[in-house]
This record gives structure tokens, C-alpha cells and sequence, in this order.
């Protein structure tokens, strides 16, 4: 009978951790649409909660923000995205404190005034805080 209560026990904390993996799961997947519907809507409540504080945004062509740097650009006008397509992603590590995520994303807009059109691989690195899920870290190449 003993054992198996422990069999029992260890099932149900299986079952309760895979099912609070999941909950994370889903609630970065939908913080990584709130963050990409932001960007193209220039939202900035959006952007002050998904971004973290100490944000570094680093974009193919060696450009790097910083949280301040992303929202001051939105309202200069030096940075408008037209389209942000996510072709495919994956979670590659996901724990109650942290993800690490990769896409092929496909983005159009105009950068100090010149249009561009690329294809790339982005590795995200997202913290869980108080405020939900965080971007902390984002860095992109292009496909070579």
C-alpha cells in the first residue's frame, strides 16, 4: 500500500509540473504576440510591460536598443515595422524563471527613412517577473 501511495504522489507531481510548464508556455506564446502586435502598432503601454528594464536588442545589422532606445525611436519616427511574420518558432528551454526562443521571422518596415524587407533568425531570451514575461535579450542574423 505504501508504495503505492508513492507512485501516486510521484505521477501527481509529474502531472502538476508538466501542467504548470504548459501554463508558462502558453502565456509566453501569447506575450511574445502581445510584443510583436506592439511593435507594429507602436504601442508603448504594450512595450513598457513586455520589455525589460534592462533590455538588449540586437538586430542583424549590429544595431543594438535599449528599452528607452526602442520607445524614443516609435515616437521620433526613426523605426516603424510594417509587418512582423513569425514563419516558425521554438521553445528551447522553458523553466518557471526564464526562456530561451527561436524564430524565422520575416520583417518589413523603414529604418531613418529607407524601407527594408528582411528574412531572420532570432534567439530571444524572456525572464519571468512580477509583471509576466519579459524580453531581456533578443539578437538576430540573417539567414546566410
Amino acid at each position: 500500500m505504501r508504495k503505492f501511495a508513492a507512485v501516486l504522489f510521484v505521477l501527481f507531481l509529474l502531472t502538476t509540473q508538466s501542467s504548470f510548464a504548459q501554463v508558462d508556455s502558453i502565456g509566453l506564446k501569447e506575450t511574445m504576440q502581445q510584443l510583436d502586435k506592439a511593435l507594429l502598432q507602436k504601442d508603448e503601454t504594450v512595450l513598457r510591460s513586455v520589455l525589460h528594464k534592462d533590455l538588449s536588442y540586437g538586430h542583424s545589422n549590429g544595431w543594438i536598443q535599449s528599452k528607452s532606445d526602442i520607445l524614443n525611436d516609435f515616437k521620433n519616427g526613426k523605426l516603424t515595422y510594417n509587418n512582423i511574420e513569425n514563419n516558425s518558432s521554438a521553445i528551447i528551454v522553458i523553466t518557471k524563471d526564464y526562456a530561451t526562443v527561436k524564430t524565422n521571422t520575416d520583417a518589413e518596415g523603414v529604418v531613418n527613412g529607407t524601407a527594408f524587407k528582411l528574412t531572420l533568425h532570432i534567439m530571444q531570451f524572456w525572464v519571468k517577473t512580477k509583471k509576466g514575461w519579459q524580453l531581456i535579450a533578443r539578437q538576430s542574423a540573417k539567414p546566410s
